[in-house]
């Protein structure tokens, strides 16, 4: 039997980028399963209008011999004519759109014509409230929606809350970790773990330091990295000289970005006491994950997230994080409630955890060890041309500071307790945070979704 083939429109899953990133580890997991091909995109792609065959690498990674991968890379986010090019080269089975819907419009503009011989399937990234009512249009258009936090599958369930359409498949698929890539590195294994000290010689530039706090974001507004400058600059404040001598805040970001802020110089102005280093070099994964394991702990206060890749990296490499209440960060705090976990339908009638008012001393919510939550202290709406309102979500610099004391002051020996109970959860089958776990619902999702699918009418009637 053939396998499917699914085109897969999001960043070149080659990029760094956290879509770029998770669009490989689905693809790569599933590849027994499907064959793929992308139209993978960037802002200026450097190899567009090339074909980019995938197979030889892909197969020699994977161990798959009929594995089948092929890249059209593409600047900025395609056309219709492209589209339909596409179609009659590869002759995909199904679509699978993955990343903020308003960027390909003329995708969902062409779902008549697509879905006469194909289905769409999205994998959801929204990160927050109110409903888009603005979006419904897109989310019609598919008919399987996967979405990567729970609150993400609520705001589209509430779009469609009164008259879902016949056809429409909605489920709950959050972002999967390789557990063989994110890890603890112990002593026992003496190789790696003399390579990790060698490594933290160089990037300390051989400072000792006893509590490093890292963040691993690209330098825009919305990951509030001058949030995160200022939170650190205060809690060190709270720490005697000696004490606050062996901190260290490393960002591994670009230090300077258009949309984003000159951090170099936010800290000479605010921060100027004490040491903050910028790490900026795209990395392997297994130098990624020395940084996690270098931290000890891994931050993001981000106003707006779909997922927050960063920390559950850090969780998979046992390292304890701090996270603000909003988006998908929500889902990796392990929230409980009178000690029941709280699951993506639950979502439903909750809708967030954000309002500090309800929840932050509610005595019945409860979250796992191995995370300090930071809850959002204002919410602005905000709104642009094609996202014409969304909550922003803004934790105050000295709540996030508290929460960077509370880890301080826990002593090593429980950080690392915290960090091991985190880990495990991620692999839990029900919580669904493994690259393995991910691949698995995706294949699950995407086989009920062929078994229900149906052509659309080449024409839709409307009484008047």
């Amino acid at each position: 039997m053939s396998k499917k083939k699914i085109m897969l429109l999001s960043d070149d899953l080659r990029m760094s980028s956290g879509v770029g990133t998770v669009s490989k580890n689905f693809v790569l997991g599933t590849l027994h399963k499907y064959d793929w091909v992308q139209a993978g995109g960037a802002i200026k792609h450097p190899e567009e209008g090339k074909v980019v065959d995938m197979n030889d690498s892909v197969r020699e990674e994977t161990g798959i011999e009929d594995a089948y991968l092929k890249i059209y890379p593409i600047s900025g986010y395609g056309n219709q004519e492209l589209m339909r090019q596409l179609m009659g080269i590869e002759k995909p089975d199904a679509i699978l759109h993955y990343t903020d819907p308003r960027f390909w419009r003329w995708l969902y503009e062409m779902e008549h014509e697509l879905r006469q011989h194909i289905p769409i399937f999205y994998y959801n990234i929204w990160d927050d409230w109110p409903t888009p009512r603005y979006n419904e249009f897109f989310y019609e258009s598919c008919d399987l929606i996967m979405n990567i936090s729970k609150q993400s599958h609520a705001i589209v369930k509430d779009a469609w809350r009164t008259n879902p359409p016949e056809d429409w498949q909605l489920t709950y698929v959050p972002h999967g970790i390789p557990e063989d890539k994110f890890y603890p590195i112990g002593e026992l294994d003496v190789k790696e773990w003399h390579e990790l000290q060698e490594y933290r010689k160089v990037v300390l530039r051989n400072k000792e330091k006893d509590f490093i706090i890292f963040w691993n974001n690209r330098n825009i507004r919305r990951k509030l990295p001058s949030d995160v400058i200022l939170a650190y600059k205060t809690f060190c404040d709270m720490l005697p000289k000696e004490q606050s001598d062996k901190c260290l805040l490393l960002m591994h970001t670009a230090p300077v970005d258009q949309n984003g802020t000159d951090l170099p110089e936010v800290v000479r102005n605010v921060c100027l006491d004490y040491d903050v280093i910028f790490s900026h070099k795209k990395l392997e994964d297994k130098q990624l994950n020395f940084l996690y394991n270098i931290a000890d702990i891994t931050i993001n206060i981000a106003s707006n997230e779909g997922f927050g890749l960063g920390t559950a990296e850090a969780l998979m490499a046992e390292t304890p994080i701090v996270v603000n209440v909003t988006g998908g960060l929500q889902d990796q705090c392990g929230f409980k409630i009178k000690g029941k976990h709280v699951t993506h339908e639950d979502y439903s009638e909750i809708h967030s955890f954000h309002d500090d008012k309800k929840w932050k001393d509610n005595p019945d919510l409860t979250w796992g060890e191995w995370v300090k939550p930071v809850w959002p202290a204002t919410r602005s709406l905000q709104g642009s041309l094609p996202t014409p309102y969304i909550f922003d979500d803004r934790p105050r610099w000295d709540d996030t500071a508290d929460r960077l004391k509370e880890w301080y002051d826990t002593s090593k020996e429980e950080r690392k307790q915290a960090g091991e109970i985190g880990r495990e959860w991620m692999l839990k089958e029900e919580i669904g945070m493994s690259c393995k776990l991910m691949c698995s619902r995706f294949i699950r999702d995407m086989d009920l979704a062929f078994s229900k699918w149906t052509p659309r009418k080449r024409f839709t009637l409307y009484k008047v």
